[in-house]
């Protein structure tokens, strides 16, 4: 279960993708399946949580993990540097930035 709290230990990273609505639905499986196959497997990893815009212009990926090394050493995997760049062919972009939770509400 994902949750959201201020002061919380852990890395919270957000990643948005630019895409169009014909590739939307196709990213969406990708993400699915990297999540499912490889991502939440990885040590560190909590929980995730992905969402799509009414237009399916944009998908935005809400993930928690223990410590900021552990989403690092995921993303440098090889499985997920395949994936990586099989996901970039499917969007115009996408950037993963990582925050602080700031408030609660």
């Amino acid at each position: 279960m994902l949750t959201i709290e201020k002061g919380a230990a852990g890395q919270t990273v957000l990643t948005t993708f630019e895409v169009t609505p014909g590739t939307c639905e196709d990213l969406l499986e990708a993400l699915t399946d990297a999540y499912e196959a490889c991502i939440s497997k990885q040590p560190g990893f909590i929980a995730a949580g992905l969402h799509v815009n009414d237009a399916q212009t944009r998908i935005a990926n809400y993930s928690k993990w223990e410590r900021r090394e552990d989403f690092q050493a995921m993303l440098r995997t090889p499985e997920m540097r395949k994936r990586n760049r099989a996901i970039s062919e499917l969007c115009k972009g996408f950037e993963p930035v990582m925050y602080e939770v700031a408030a609660v509400f």
